[in-house]
């Protein structure tokens, strides 16, 4: 398939870039400068300088694709987050981007259009599993762009073609900032994830998360959980990450002094989530690599350490 892809340099582009080309298609790319567009190129991408908010300048750029991939984010680091100006961007490109690209999808009869999403839009549901049909909690202020975008996908697939919507998991790999962040945290013995010790949290290895890209082309309009088959407690979880990287048992910041700091948003970062990837496995035959972060973990640390080497 020819694609036309936001996102491509990003946390999770990083390694979906890498994972379309192999699975046989054609990427053209959205580069934010040149020597980012050089790294595309070499590659065997088709790299194009395109503002996502220019709405004419956007679907000029999709003309002649079969399927828009919009994986563009803009987190903020995590000394940020807190800081509701910090995810301005973040909240346009969950919005305003999507828009224009779904408008350009319409205007150029493109009949699929991906778009990321994440599974801490769920509510709090203890160790229940969590599917798809558990509708999201819309009370938290901070996520509502989230939403905002997932339903204008929903609305496109409904009445021009396939709208996906993959509802990813907590990001880990070894290129992440977050990454990087929780190994300095790990140097106060905190540890990477806030929360109570027993509440789940549903993460995803990035390249897992790459080949769920790749197997949702052919997918039906809908919402997709991209979750490992194995959620962990945040013990858990920590107890990985600090096995995996030979720290020594680290403490997980409560819940009640996050939400203290963060805010509406750490309701969401906070709540035990337990997601199922059970719809995405039985749709499209993907499934992870790594069953849970246990495995995913002990991945990362060797992946860096082989590059530190």
């Amino acid at each position: 398939m020819r694609l036309f892809l936001t996102g491509a340099t990003g946390v999770l582009g990083r390694s979906a870039v890498p994972a379309l080309l192999a699975a046989g298609h054609e990427v053209r790319a959205v580069a934010r400068d040149d020597t980012k567009a050089k790294r595309l190129a070499a590659l065997g991408v088709d790299p194009v300088r395109v503002d996502l908010f220019d709405g004419p300048a956007v679907t000029e750029a999709v003309a002649g694709v079969e399927v828009v991939v919009h994986l563009a984010t803009n987190v903020p680091p995590l000394s940020k987050m807190a800081l509701p100006p910090a995810w301005r961007m973040h909240n346009r490109l969950r919005t305003e981007a999507t828009r224009n690209l779904l408008e350009a999808a319409r205007t150029h009869e493109v009949p699929r259009f991906i778009k990321e999403s994440i599974t801490f839009t769920y509510p709090d549901r203890g160790d229940e599993w969590i599917d798809e049909s558990v509708p999201p909690d819309d009370t938290i202020k901070a996520l509502r762009p989230t939403l905002d975008g997932e339903r204008l996908v929903a609305r496109f697939g409904s009445e021009h073609g396939r709208g996906v919507v993959l509802r990813f998991g907590l990001f880990y790999g070894p290129e992440n900032r977050s990454t990087d962040e929780a190994l300095r945290m790990a140097h106060a013995r905190i540890g990477p994830i806030p929360g109570a010790p027993r509440g789940f949290i549903s993460s995803i290895h990035v390249d897992d998360a790459a080949a769920a890209v790749v197997g949702a082309l052919d997918a039906p309009s809908g919402v997709y959980n991209v979750v490992d088959d194995e959620p962990l407690t945040r013990r858990d979880y920590t107890d990985a990450f600090a096995e995996a990287f030979d720290l020594p048992k680290l403490r997980i910041t409560p819940t009640v002094a996050v939400r203290v700091v963060g805010g509406s948003g750490a309701k969401a970062l906070t709540a035990s989530q337990r997601v199922s990837n059970q719809r995405m496995r039985a749709t499209t035959g993907w499934g992870p690599a790594y069953p849970s972060a246990r495995e995913g973990w002990v991945s990362v640390a060797a992946t860096r350490a082989a590059k530190q080497s």
